[in-house]
C-alpha cells in the first residue's frame, strides 16, 4: 500500500529533506512528485515555498480473523461433579515376600584381561584443524610508461592529492584507445569518494581538464575508488526498475533526485526498452533530474 506526505521548503531539495527526516527513510526508498516550484517574488513580496509530494510504501494491513462461533452445547454451563464430604480411604495392600538374592559365582579375571585401562581404552584424536584461507592478495598495477599520457595523469593526481592532504595513491592504466582509467588505493578512501561520489567526480573532472585543455585529440579519464562506479551503476539500475514498476502500477510520473550527466544516462539506458515507460530530463545543472513517465503505447 502506498502513502504520501506533502512538505514545503525554500527549495525542492529542502522540502525533500524535510520529508525524509520526518519519515526516517532514505532517498532511494521514496518517490517524489514536484507540486510547486519555489518563487522568490519581488523584494520578498509574493514569494512562496516549494511544495513536493513524497510517496512511500507500507505493508498492507492483515484482515482480522473472525472469532469462531460457539455451538449451543458449548454455551451451556458445565455441571460440576458433586463434592465428597470425606475422601475415600483405600485399604493397605498386603506385603509380598522378597525373593532370595541369587549368589553368582565369583569369576576370576585372567591375567591377560588385567591390562591397564589406558591400554584398552582408545585414545581420542584431536579434531583436525582446517587450513585457514589465505587473505586475498593486493592487486598489482603495472608501472606507467615514461612520457605517456598515463604518466601525465598520475603525476597530476599525485600533486592534487598532496594538496588535499590525502594519502591515496593513483594508478593509471589504459582501458581502450580513447579512455584512461585511474584507480585510487590506500586508506580512508571514503573522503575521496564523498557524498554520492561528488568528490570523486570533481577529481575526475579536474583530471580530464588537465589532460585535454590543450590537446588536439580528446582522451577520457575515469577515476574510481573501491569499485564505487560499478556499485553506483548497479544501485541506479535497481532504482530505475523500481521507479518504473511504480509508474506502471500507479500510472503517474516519478521525479528522481538530481544526478550528473553520466548517472542520468544510466537511468535512460536501463529503461529504454521498458514497456509503457519513457524518461526525460528537466531542470538545469547541477539540479537536473530524470522524470520516469507513464506512456501507454498503442497496440500493434
Amino acid at each position: 500500500m502506498e502513502k504520501y506526505i506533502i512538505t514545503t521548503g525554500k527549495s525542492i531539495d529542502l522540502a525533500i529533506n524535510a520529508a525524509l527526516a520526518e519519515l526516517h527513510l532514505e532517498r532511494d526508498a521514496v518517490s517524489v512528485e514536484v507540486l510547486e516550484n519555489a518563487k522568490s517574488g519581488f523584494l520578498g513580496i509574493g514569494s512562496s515555498p516549494a511544495k513536493v509530494k513524497v510517496s512511500y510504501e507500507v505493508p498492507d494491513p492483515k484482515p482480522a480473523e473472525p472469532a469462531p462461533a460457539l455451538s449451543a452445547a458449548s454455551r451451556k454451563p458445565k455441571k460440576q461433579a458433586p463434592k465428597l464430604e470425606k475422601p475415600l480411604e483405600m485399604p493397605p495392600l498386603p506385603k509380598m515376600p522378597e525373593p532370595p538374592a541369587a549368589v553368582s559365582p565369583k569369576r576370576e579375571t585372567p591375567k591377560a584381561d588385567r591390562a591397564e585401562p589406558s591400554q584398552k581404552a582408545p585414545q581420542k584424536q584431536a579434531p583436525r584443524k582446517e587450513p585457514s584461507k589465505a587473505p586475498a592478495e593486493p592487486k598489482v598495477y603495472a608501472p606507467v610508461v615514461p612520457g605517456s599520457l598515463e604518466e601525465q595523469v598520475e603525476n597530476f593526481l599525485k600533486g592534487l592529492l598532496e594538496r588535499m592532504e590525502s594519502t591515496a595513491v593513483p594508478h593509471a592504466f589504459r582501458k581502450d584507445e580513447e579512455t584512461i582509467g585511474v584507480e585510487l588505493t590506500g586508506e580512508d578512501l571514503g573522503a575521496m569518494i564523498g557524498r554520492r561520489g561528488e568528490t570523486l567526480d570533481a577529481i575526475q573532472h579536474l583530471a580530464n581538464y588537465a589532460l585535454n585543455h590543450d590537446a588536439s585529440k580528446r582522451t577520457r579519464v575515469t577515476v574510481d575508488a573501491e569499485n564505487y562506479r560499478g556499485k553506483r551503476e548497479e544501485s541506479l539500475r535497481h532504482l530505475a526498475r523500481k521507479m518504473a514498476a511504480k509508474v506502471t502500477k500507479y500510472r503517474k510520473n516519478m521525479t528522481l533526485e538530481p544526478m550528473n550527466a553520466y548517472e542520468r544516462h544510466v537511468i535512460h539506458a536501463t529503461l529504454q526498452e521498458m514497456p509503457n515507460v519513457t524518461t526525460y530530463s528537466v531542470g538545469t545543472e547541477p539540479n537536473r533530474r530524470v522524470v520516469v513517465a507513464y506512456e501507454k503505447k498503442p497496440q500493434e
